[in-house]
């Protein structure tokens, strides 16, 4: 009992030194079957700016180009490096000309990005998704 008392209150204590922050991020993505997508991006974390790299790859029905700048948070992280790795999704969707995005992505080190934001070109995509995010 005494054990099963220790971890639970490492749990809720590791959960309760978590941080969030801010991020912008600029995505161009573009295919035909095979997708990639690359852009940049900012972290505000703890007073700093950090500046983001992106790159990903697509496989599936994908169709055309697009350009997505989402805006949003990060949260369940203790130090900047942790919105660092793979964000993973699958799905699927169309925007012609402008439409509006949201997504809720989550990483190998817990790290939660929540996103929206607005996308303009045409693409018509069903395919499973892998964004890497590592900091400049």
């Amino acid at each position: 009992m005494v054990a099963l008392v220790a971890l639970l209150g490492f749990s809720l204590a590791s959960a309760a030194y978590a941080d969030s922050g801010r991020v912008h991020i600029r995505i161009v993505k573009a295919g035909f079957v095979i997708g990639g997508s690359g852009g940049s991006g900012t972290l505000t974390f703890q007073g700093r700016k950090y500046p983001l790299s992106i790159g990903g790859v697509s496989y599936g029905f994908t169709f055309g180009a697009s350009e997505t700048n989402f805006y949003g948070t990060v949260s369940n992280i203790r130090r900047a490096s942790d919105i660092e790795g793979v964000y993973g999704q699958a799905g699927a969707g169309a925007a012609a000309v402008r439409g509006a995005q949201g997504v809720v992505l989550t990483n190998q080190k817990g790290a939660v990005l929540t996103l929206s934001g607005r996308q303009a070109g045409l693409i018509i995509s069903a395919d499973l998704s892998g964004l890497v995010l590592t900091i400049r």
